[in-house]
């Protein structure tokens, strides 16, 4: 669990701050031109170790205790299932994925035996960096971390059949994060594209939330105390679609990089 990030650390002045794994143990590190320069913890103090990217195992670059999830933020991604709706939400559609859920750039998108149609859903990720309760969306931006790519993996078929969503939004490994955060971004016009086997499937971009990130975190804060290392996913553009075992699925953001995982293949019957 993360202590509440001071407003004066260091890491307001970093860029890219990204967690890895070295022999079994887990690291903070800050990227600079591909050299990773370790960190004594989240606050931005440098050890004095460096390391190259290509060396390192990355992880989700938060370690959340809560996963919230907007859903229908995009009026097209509405559409795309329901061509005749007309009102759109008047306040955020919220659902929540287990923690455990998340998952590593790189690790493999499960397949699990007892779907037929695994979607991906290509998003951008908050991560919270202070405790946030009861704050305006004008402060909002204060108590964040940093920006990152996440990959809202949906059993569809399941979200359709059953009477709530926490087997279609949150079996393990359906939330893959990374690659790191961008501590300096503004998220209010970025573009997020998905990619499928290099096919572009969804081009999309910020600017055309229903909800922006401030109204998002700040709504979430009026009932549910987000704190440091929470993660929040702000929805998907159309485009979604289904996958195959062996597929790569690339979530790319404007000023953040790409997310990368390939789809294992199916899971046998136990």
């Amino acid at each position: 669990m993360l202590a509440d990030l001071a407003l004066g650390s260091l890491w307001l002045d970093l860029v890219q701050l990204l967690r890895y794994s070295t022999e079994s143990l887990c690291h903070w590190g800050e990227l600079r031109d591909g050299t990773i320069h370790e960190l004594v913890d989240i606050n931005g103090v440098r050890t004095g170790v460096t390391r190259d990217l290509a060396d390192v195992k990355l992880l989700a670059p938060c370690d959340p205790k809560t996963i919230v999830c907007v859903g229908r933020n995009y009026v097209d991604h509405i559409r795309e299932f329901d061509d005749t709706a007309e009102d759109l939400p008047t306040e955020p559609g919220l659902f929540l994925k287990s923690v455990q859920a998340l998952a590593h750039p790189g690790d493999p998108i499960p397949f699990p035996n007892w779907t037929k149609n695994l979607h991906y859903e290509g998003e951008l990720a908050v991560v919270i960096g202070r405790t946030m309760k009861n704050v305006s969306p004008a402060d909002a931006a204060d108590h964040v971390l940093g920006y990152t790519a996440a990959c809202d993996v949906t059993a569809r078929d399941k979200q359709r059949s059953d009477m709530q969503w926490t087997r279609a939004k949150s079996a393990d490994g359906f939330c893959p994060v990374g690659p790191w955060l961008e501590t300096e971004l503004d998220p209010s016009a970025l573009a997020l594209q998905t990619r499928v086997n290099g096919e572009l499937k969804q081009d999309g971009n910020t600017r055309d939330m229903i909800f922006d990130v401030p109204t998002i975190l700040s709504y979430i804060s009026t009932f549910l105390t987000l704190v440091p290392g929470d993660l929040v996913l702000t929805g998907t553009p159309e485009g979604v679609g289904p996958l195959q075992p062996g597929d790569r699925v690339e979530v790319s953001i404007e000023g953040v990089g790409t997310l990368v995982n390939l789809v294992a293949a199916k899971a046998e019957l136990a």
